[in-house]
């Protein structure tokens, strides 16, 4: 009989994969993000896209663009939903002042990494981020190879 994979609930709505792919991630920040109902809705049954999702900083305020939101038939049928629409990322000042210094660096970026629920209200986990480059990712491709097969090892090993 085949084990089931226990489920973990860590309120994960939705990851960036390709952020961790494309970025060396230095430092990482909790925002909060403002939404509209029919978005709640939708961040319910899992109806978001994260990738080519980044943070833009203007004015002394952050901006999270790129984030796709799908509206669900039976929640916007009275509002017209805009999926694309900009969503304001709510953080401290000495936070908004740390990003804006590290941004204007040359090379680093900041994107939206993971959207999760913490209790009933949704946070975004944004990251500072340096590009890679294409033998950046082949090495860090080598280097989870590797501890796939070394895992592998291990455990026929010790049977």
């Amino acid at each position: 009989m085949a084990k089931k994979k226990p489920t973990v609930s860590d309120g994960t709505i939705a990851l960036n994969k390709k952020a961790k792919h494309d970025y060396f991630l230095e430092e990482s920040f909790e925002a909060g993000v403002v939404l509209e109902g029919w978005e709640v809705k939708s961040l319910r049954m899992k109806k978001v896209q994260l990738i080519d999702s980044y943070v833009l900083l203007k004015d002394g305020e952050a901006f999270l663009l790129g984030c796709q939101v799908t509206p669900l038939d039976t929640a916007s049928t009275h509002v017209i939903a805009d999926p694309t629409r900009i969503k304001k990322l709510l953080l401290h000042s000495k936070q908004l002042a740390k990003l804006f210094a590290t941004v204007h660096q040359k090379g680093h970026t900041c994107v939206a990494v993971k959207l999760y629920w913490k209790g009933h209200l949704v946070k975004c986990q944004i990251a500072l981020a340096k590009g890679k480059q294409d033998h950046d990712k082949r090495a860090t491709e080598k280097d989870r190879e590797w501890q796939v097969d070394k895992q592998r090892i291990v455990r026929h090993a010790n049977r």
